[in-house]
């Protein structure tokens, strides 16, 4: 892969769609010189909205669809239908060697459910997972499974354990990962039969750089780079850190108008409190990384802005460049994986 990163978007998905997308597009391209995009949606507005924002011609390329993954279609409905969708077709431009990566804010289960279909998953992988940064302790903390395994057997936990802190070494520069999993005490005798069973491979294991089971409140005090748990237990976990966050800046906010003395130095307490809040902005840390793949594949907030959008692209640009499939697969050559 040359030193220039061509993603493919489609700007289709989201709640927001091209009038999000095409303005954070234009961003990233002044932010990434090396940049290249694939642009894939519809004609119009998508056009339109390009010369606008004066996208540069020779840094862009539009790939014309007619249909769209809406966010309430069922995920095995679109392996039948909707060949044509922007998704589907962003997806299709990694698979065919023209893009290093794709990126979607559309339906979650569309996305992974195509993204196998088209790209396949790693040998070894059993299911692939979807892994993001969190804010914490004045770095970052990265999570899977997100969503897209709601039950796990502890085999694909222990894979996701392996994804997860090759990930996260490449990504963050961190040379050997503290990985964890995720529990409701820190006792190896705690949780369910699967992530007990998980936690024996792992300990047995010298892939990772295993510390054992981690409480949530632990994981935000930073005591592990890489926190592993089912899909269902992450998203939980990531929707209400996200809840939480909003609900203590919109808190910040109601207390500087609390007063008139608060109002007069709300100036200066904003300027002071910035660098906390920026950090522990969502939107910040958007664009998960859907791992065991064979390709590149980020997903965004449906809801993302367009800050949260360009945020998502830069993510998509840092797999992309890293080769992220390539390394998990040497990691994974000529693993005997032990048996759960």
């Amino acid at each position: 892969m040359s030193t220039s990163v061509r993603l493919a978007i489609d700007v289709m998905g989201g709640d927001f769609g091209p009038r999000c997308i095409i303005p954070a597009v234009a961003r990233s391209l002044q932010m990434t010189p090396d940049l290249h995009v694939i642009l894939v949606g519809a004609t119009d507005p998508v056009a339109q909205l390009c010369q606008q924002h004066r996208l540069p011609p020779e840094r862009f390329q539009l790939i014309p669809t007619t249909e769209v993954i809406l966010a309430d279609d069922p995920p095995a409905s679109v392996l039948r239908g909707k060949k044509d969708a922007s998704m589907r077709v962003a997806i299709q431009q990694v698979r065919d060697g023209h893009a290093d990566g794709c990126l979607s804010a559309g339906n979650t289960g569309a996305l992974m459910v195509l993204s196998r279909s088209l790209l396949g998953t790693l040998e070894g992988i059993e299911r692939p997972a979807i892994m993001a940064a969190l804010p914490v302790a004045g770095k970052s903390c990265f999570l899977l499974d997100l969503g897209a395994n709601v039950d796990c057997s502890a085999r694909q936990l222990f894979e996701f354990a392996v994804m997860g802190s090759e990930a996260a070494s490449e990504v963050s520069g961190i040379d050997r990962p503290r990985v964890a999993l995720l529990n409701i005490g820190s006792e190896v005798n705690k949780g369910s039969h699967n992530v007990r069973e998980a936690a024996k491979l792992l300990r047995e294991s010298d892939l990772v750089n295993y510390v054992g089971h981690i409480e949530g409140d632990a994981l935000f005090r930073g005591d592990a780079d890489v926190v592993v748990c089912d899909g269902f237990v992450g998203n939980v976990v990531l929707k209400a850190s996200e809840g939480l966050a909003g609900y203590l800046q919109g808190e910040i906010r109601n207390a500087l108008r609390a007063s008139l003395l608060l109002r007069c130095l709300a100036p200066l307490l904003r300027g002071a409190l910035k660098p906390t809040i920026s950090r522990h902005d969502p939107g910040c840390y958007n664009g998960a990384s859907l791992l065991g793949l064979n390709g590149v594949v980020v997903k965004s907030h449906g809801n993302a802005d367009e800050k949260a959008f360009s945020a998502a692209i830069q993510q998509a640009v840092r797999v992309s460049r890293a080769g992220l499939p390539q390394r998990i697969a040497a990691r994974l050559d000529g693993l005997s994986w032990p048996a759960a």
